[in-house]
C-alpha cells in the first residue's frame, strides 16, 4: 500500500515533535479526507510489536536479562542478551534506542545482536525519568524531558560496563536508530574506547568534533529523509579529512526508520535486511568475529 508522502511527513511531525495525539488524528483525517479513513489508515502508522519479535525472549540460543550500570546520573536500566554458544568471551554492541525508548523492537534488536555471537545491550536513556512506559504516547512525553546531554553520557557508561563483564573478550560498538544514531555518533566522539559505530538515520555531530573520532563508523541514510540528509555532506568532508575509516550507505526511496518493523507504513524489508546484514558484517570486521 503506497502511502501519501504528507501522511507520514505528519506522522514524522508526531512522533519527533511529539504533536499531542488529538492534534495529530485532527490533522489526519484532513488529509485522509475523514476521520474514520484516518482511524483505517492508523494501524499501519503506529507500531505494532507483535511484529517486532522477529527472535523471541525464550530463544534456546541466547540467554536474556535486565541489567543497570552506572550512568553519569545514576543507574541506568538495561537489557541484556548473550548468546548460549560460542566463546567464552566476545565484543560486546551497545543498542540505543530510538524517541520512544527501550521498546520491545528495540529488545528485539538486542536480541539479534546476540543471535549473532555478540554481548548485546540495549540501554534505557529514560531511566532517569522512571524508564520507558509500555504506552508509546506517554514514552514520547517522557523523551522530551530527558537531558540530551546527560542521555549521550549515559550511552558512553556503557561501553565500560561491557569492557568489565567476565565474558568481555575487549572490543565494543554501537548501534542505534534515529534518536539512537544521533547518540552513537555522539558517542565515537566522546570515547576513544569505542571501537566501531553504526547510525541508523541519526543527526551528525558539528564538523569540528570530528577529529575526535577514533572508531570506525557506518553511517546509513533513508532516500526520503531530507531533515537528517541535510547532514551528510558535511559530515562525510569532516571525516574524509580526518581521515576516519567510514562507510556510507543510502537507501533510495524508503523513508526514516525504514528498518522499525513495528511500523508497517515507513517498514522497508528489502532496504532493513541489506542494511543490518552490512551491519552484523561490519561489526565482524572491526571488533573481531565472535565465532
Amino acid at each position: 500500500m503506497t502511502i501519501d508522502p504528507r501522511v507520514l511527513k505528519l506522522y514524522d511531525e508526531y512522533t519527533h515533535a511529539p504533536l499531542p495525539r488529538r492534534e495529530f488524528l485532527e490533522r489526519l483525517g484532513v488529509l485522509c479526507g475523514s476521520s474514520a479513513a484516518a482511524m483505517a489508515l492508523l494501524p499501519l502508522l503506529d507500531s505494532n510489536y507483535a511484529n517486532a519479535a522477529t527472535i523471541g525472549a525464550d530463544d534456546a540460543r541466547i540467554a536474556t536479562s535486565w541489567v543497570t550500570y552506572k550512568g553519569a546520573t545514576g543507574d541506568v536500566r538495561a537489557y541484556l542478551a548473550t548468546p548460549k554458544s560460542g566463546p567464552a568471551r566476545r565484543p560486546g554492541v551497545v543498542v540505543v534506542h530510538e524517541n520512544r525508548g527501550l521498546t520491545p523492537h528495540i529488545q528485539d534488536v538486542t536480541r539479534r545482536i546476540a543471535v549473532a555471537g555478540f554481548t548485546g545491550l540495549g540501554v534505557d536513556l529514560l531511566s532517569t525519568v522512571g524508564g520507558t512506559p509500555a504506552d508509546e504516547d506517554q514514552g514520547r512525553e517522557l523523551f522530551a524531558k530527558i537531558d540530551r546531554n546527560s542521555a549521550y553520557l549515559d550511552a558512553v557508561a556503557a561501553l565500560p560496563y561491557l569492557e568489565s563483564r567476565s565474558d568481555a573478550s575487549g572490543p565494543v560498538g554501537a548501534v542505534g536508530f534515529c534518536f539512537g544514531g544521533q547518540i552513537v555518533n555522539q558517542m565515537a566522539v566522546a570515547s576513544p574506547n569505542l571501537d566501531a559505530a553504526v547510525a541508523f538515520y541519526g543527526r551528525q555531530p558539528a564538523a569540528s568534533d570530528v577529529p575526535k573520532i577514533k572508531a570506525r563508523v557506518q553511517l546509513h541514510y533513508a532516500g526520503n529523509d531530507d531533515g537528517i540528509n541535510a547532514g551528510i555532506a558535511a559530515y562525510e568532508a569532516a571525516l574524509k579529512a580526518n581521515g576516519v575509516r567510514y562507510e556510507q550507505h543510502l537507501y533510495p526511496g524508503v523513508e526514516h526508520a525504514f528498518h522499525n518493523d513495528s511500523s508497517a507504513a515507513r517498514y522497508d524489508k528489502a532496504a532493513a535486511d541489506l542494511a543490518w546484514s552490512r551491519t552484523i558484517a561490519f561489526f565482524k570486521s572491526a571488533l573481531g568475529s565472535p565465532a
